[in-house]
């Protein structure tokens, strides 16, 4: 059927809207990526948000299950230019429309994709709403994502424990990502993954040898309450925070955040890292960045640095074992494997630590 989305600015583009007779609400986001749209769609980092590809062509190699990081498509509704119903891959087993439907997920086609992140671009995100009139279509009700408890919807509501042996890392989710804890599973730790609010005292008991902040969706200023007990456990444990840990990182320590303009999404951000001057290719999924110039003095060195706009990408601290990066290591190019190896020393370190204590 014939389709619309419409910008809270009033930009109005047509398409043809499948899976959906309601309105339906989220903020408008854009996605580089030319393939893996598998990843991005079952990413919690697209929670409840508009997600238009830029690729002109979604779909092409189907959906294969055993490439996804969970089962639900995260993302309240799609925008794609052009998609397939018939695919070209030996191991698809259904087509990504197909997908949809199941899922009853809304997704607009034959889009000028184009011309809507061109105004993306131009006015920021923004919120947007997929209908069949946009004449009726208003923004009265609509709560921008900044404003949602995002967090708390995607959090794991208990804890979840992941391999058996070897230094225990305590994962704080906020929207995690299953390959960051086979990336960990790998390095031969044992991961327990918890609520977002399980409290630095319950933590402590499950006697973690480190601490991840995972990724998420939404505001980092959303967890304003637990930023206290986040600092304590960052300055007890090795820790490592990605993406939206990162940014609750800073938080915890005194620093600022604030939103960008237009997001970071997708495997092509290239980074700076500012000690040995080499650039290398991340993937990305952030709509907030770390003010660096709110950085408290004497805590965090700036570790890398977005080439196309500078903003901080990772920090490392002066005094404890604390590495972040904005991006995320688990999907991007071979370079970034460093934090891992990184996090994995101060593991054997705080190990060392102990035995001859």
């Amino acid at each position: 059927m014939k389709g619309y989305i419409k910008l809270e600015s009033g930009e109005i583009f047509e398409g043809q809207l499948a899976e959906s007779t309601e309105d339906i609400y989220g903020e408008i986001v854009f996605c580089t990526d030319m393939t893996g749209y598998q990843d991005v769609l079952t990413d919690p980092s697209y929670y409840g948000q508009i997600v238009v590809f830029t690729y002109p062509l979604i779909g092409n190699y189907g959906w294969n299950l055993n490439d996804i990081d969970k089962n639900s498509i995260q993302p309240a509704g799609i925008v794609i230019s052009e998609t397939q119903d018939q695919v070209f891959h030996y191991e698809a087993e259904e087509s990504l429309p197909d997908v949809f439907r199941k899922a009853g997920i809304p997704f607009l086609s034959d889009v000028d994709t184009r011309a809507l992140v061109k105004t993306v671009r131009e006015k920021g995100e923004m919120g947007a709403v997929l209908s069949t009139s946009h004449e009726k279509a208003s923004f009265q009700t609509y709560q921008p994502m900044e404003e949602r408890k995002v967090i708390r919807e995607v959090s794991t509501k208990e804890p979840l424990s992941f391999g058996k042996d070897g230094f225990h890392v305590v994962m704080i989710d906020f929207g995690y990502k299953p390959s960051t804890v086979s990336h960990l599973l790998q390095y031969g730790c044992r991961v327990t993954v918890v609520p977002y609010n399980y409290g630095s005292e319950k933590i402590s008991e499950l006697k973690p040898d480190g601490i991840f902040f995972s990724d998420g969706p939404g505001n980092p200023a959303q967890v304003k309450a637990q930023l206290p007990e986040y600092r304590e456990l960052a300055e007890t444990y090795p820790t490592l925070g990605l993406c939206m840990g990162h940014q609750i990182l800073a938080l915890a320590f005194g620093a600022k955040t604030e939103k960008l303009h237009f997001g970071h999404r997708g495997a092509n951000q290239p980074v700076l890292n500012v000690k040995t001057n080499k650039v290398f290719m991340t993937a990305q999924n952030h709509s907030y960045k770390v003010d660096e110039n709110s950085l408290p003095k004497g805590e965090f060195i700036v570790q890398y640095k977005n080439v196309n706009d500078g903003s901080v990408e990772g920090l490392s601290h002066l005094k404890h074992d604390i590495i972040t990066t904005q991006f995320h290591p688990d999907a991007s190019s071979a370079d970034s494997k460093e934090i891992y190896d990184q996090f994995y020393v101060h593991l054997k370190k705080k190990g060392r630590e102990r035995t001859y204590a």
